[in-house]
């Protein structure tokens, strides 16, 4: 797969991709990152990319002109989406980087200052995608966290150790606790079911801690889950909980 990062600020992007299992994926030609900076599309030799807002306002906007022609020297392929990170956007998911998953390429335009010209996202025809509520000085953080989401979800970027099967948000479930050596600190141990071996019963108390972990701490979540596909396994915990399965 292939991400074409729009940026001011490629360095912020190329930096990252030199650690971890985002290093080994492009060592691998799992996936490829290539940074375009708008300042080599300006028609004005002090490469400048932004000007005053029009009708007044404070700070400077993104030009659109730098950034629409940066895009058109992509080499678009079939199956490819482009993206801009803007607080407008919806929310970006655990679901959404499934979704990218299965492009060929995926086009992230991050923006700097005040913010885009209005035209970049119209010429552009971007969905716009945000990282939540709250303001970052750039855009290059929230490409970041889609590149790295959605690369773990590329066949072999993981290894079998490292899978995501279980991982949080998978099923609107989070991680059961996790525990290592050793079994006991500072008067603190292992749960016992843990150790005994048997599967079955380490997988229902990890489903329960799931469960207990995600209704306390992610209420909306939980919701999601009990709304998804239960297995019958789910159905009799749940019930062993009084939870109610129809809310």
């Amino acid at each position: 797969m292939k991400f074409n990062i729009l940026t001011l600020f490629p360095q912020m992007i190329n930096d990252y991709l030199n650690y971890s299992i985002i290093k080994r994926a492009c060592e691998h030609n799992l996936i490829f990152v290539n940074t375009i900076n708008p300042r080599d599309f300006t028609k004005n030799k002090h490469k400048k990319v932004d000007d005053k807002v029009y009708g007044g306002a404070a700070g400077m906007l993104l030009q659109v002109q730098p950034f629409i022609d940066a895009l058109k020297s992509i080499d678009l392929t079939d199956n490819s989406q482009t993206i801009i990170m803007s607080p407008d956007g919806e929310t970006y998911s655990q679901k959404m980087a499934f979704e990218f998953s299965k492009l060929n390429s995926l086009n992230i335009i991050c923006g700097h200052y005040e913010g885009f010209d209005e035209r970049i996202k119209i010429l552009s025809k971007a969905r716009l995608v945000s990282m939540g509520d709250y303001i970052m000085t750039g855009g290059e953080l929230g490409a970041l966290n889609i590149i790295d989401s959605v690369s773990r979800l590329i066949p072999n970027v993981l290894r079998k150790v490292e899978s995501f099967q279980n991982e949080s948000f998978n099923e609107y479930l989070l991680e059961a606790p996790q525990y290592t050596n050793p079994r006991e600190f500072m008067g603190y141990n292992v749960p016992d079911v843990l150790l005994n071996g048997n599967h079955r019963e380490i997988y229902i108390w990890k489903r329960i801690q799931q469960i207990k972990k995600t209704k306390e701490l992610r209420p909306d979540l939980f919701q999601k889950f009990l709304k998804s596909k239960l297995s019958k396994d789910d159905i009799k915990i749940l019930k062993d909980l009084n939870i109610n399965i129809f809310t």
